[in-house]
């Protein structure tokens, strides 16, 4: 399934590309082409619209749940206080290199679009820090979620989350709603992903028709430099790998290299989870730690995506010449650290988180368009560097733990 939609995908990129050449080669009337325009942009708008529609109850209550659950985890002790500091330390290096790499090679400047030309939100007045953390407490979750304020759901979700782990008994009906809402909304997304294709193929089309075939070349030098940036953080995970495993972290390397093709050809770490667990006890990683550590790190630990989010949404502000602060920057990393969390697992987890984000810093939310029409190529490069970000996680627990062999036979336990 994720194949043949993969290669729906592939099918409306190229036809897309090619119904804007040729609308661009055949219509040179700039009038025209702006109509033309417009008319693609129903179908983008559509999209980003239903985009808009889960987003609310989509990161609600998927945070809601991953931070009931990832109270277990850290309830039986050390190990899991441990794993999820390991977590946060490793993510938070992600979003930083991210950010960094972005604004070094600056892969949304070649673009040269305009905010006003496809409706961005105003910016609206600048508030103090003092206005800003007051914000950041909603007057009413309803009110909250009906405007799409994220930072005040996120929130309210941490608070009701944690709530639900402090109760003797954990609200078990209370929890078994929040699961199957998150359930459903998982499902809701699959289903508004569909309507991708179309989406992207409009978006294209649009984006070719007016700024002409060499908009492609800035395309490229986007996926080339998210690439570059990739193979930047898996020598900074090599350098970790050599400081905690020394002259093993050519074998935990090895032991990586399948689960991530595997993750790196369908687009999909979940995939690879299998492989990867039965790897790392081949490696020497106790069972119990493995066992422990891979199923959080599949939530918590998208080192990947998390240099992604923050690559992606300063691509966007720069295609769009919208500047940034650095304070603006910072609050935009603990934003992405926070909703990234709760909705791992969402199929195109990384474009919702994305699109969540736009709208806090008054970034067009179509700039989300130019990011979809490539994202099956970058999500195969985010889910092998989420395998390798997971095994690392394992080997460093493991170390920590003294759980782990040195011959590389299988550790027990």
């Amino acid at each position: 399934m994720r194949r043949s939609f993969a290669l729906i995908v592939a099918l409306a990129m190229v036809g897309g590309i090619a119904a804007g050449w040729a609308i661009n080669a055949g219509v040179h009337d700039p009038a025209t082409l702006k109509t033309i325009a417009q008319d693609l942009s129903l179908v983008t708008d559509i999209f980003l619209r239903l985009i808009r529609m889960i987003i609310a109850p989509l990161v609600f209550s998927t945070l809601v749940v991953g931070i009931a659950h990832m109270e277990d985890g850290a309830a039986i002790g050390r190990i899991g206080a441990k794993t999820l500091g390991w977590f946060v330390g490793a993510s938070v290096v992600s979003l930083l290199f991210g950010l960094m790499m972005v604004h070094l090679l600056k892969p949304g400047e070649a673009l040269h679009l305009h905010a006003a030309a496809v409706g961005a939100p105003g910016a609206g007045a600048d508030i103090n820090l003092r206005d800003f953390i007051a914000h950041l407490v909603p007057t009413s979750i309803v009110k909250s979620m009906a405007d799409n304020e994220i930072l005040q759901i996120v929130v309210f979700a941490v608070f009701f989350g944690l709530a639900i782990a402090a109760v003797e008994d954990r609200a078990p009906a209370i929890m078994a709603l929040a699961e199957q809402v998150a359930q459903v909304m998982l499902k809701l997304t699959g289903y508004v992903m569909l309507f991708a294709p179309p989406a992207i193929f409009a978006a294209l089309a649009s984006t070719v028709a007016t700024q002409g075939p060499s908009v492609l070349i800035a395309y490229a030098g986007f996926v080339g430099s998210f690439y570059l940036s990739l193979v930047g953080l898996w020598l900074v995970m090599l350098l970790v790998a050599f400081v905690l495993v020394g002259r093993r972290a050519p074998a935990l390397g090895v032991t990586a290299r399948e689960p991530a093709i595997i993750a790196f050809s369908t687009a999909s770490s979940e995939a690879a989870y299998p492989r990867l667990l039965e790897g790392l006890q081949v490696f020497g990683i106790s069972r119990r730690i493995a066992s422990f550590v891979l199923p959080l790190g599949y939530s918590f630990n998208l080192d990947g995506s998390m240099m992604y989010c923050t690559f992606a949404t300063l691509f966007i502000a720069q295609a769009y010449g919208v500047p940034l602060s650095l304070g603006q920057q910072l609050t935009m990393l603990l934003l992405l650290m926070v909703t990234s969390k709760g909705i791992a697992g969402v199929p195109r987890a990384s474009i919702v988180v994305v699109a969540a984000t736009l709208p806090v810093f008054h970034l067009p939310e179509a700039g989300l368009l130019l990011i979809l029409a490539v994202d099956h190529l970058l999500d195969m490069g985010r889910s092998a560097t989420n395998v390798i970000g997971n095994s690392l996680a394992a080997a460093a627990i493991a170390r920590w733990e003294g759980e782990m062999t040195n011959e590389g036979a299988p550790a027990q336990g």
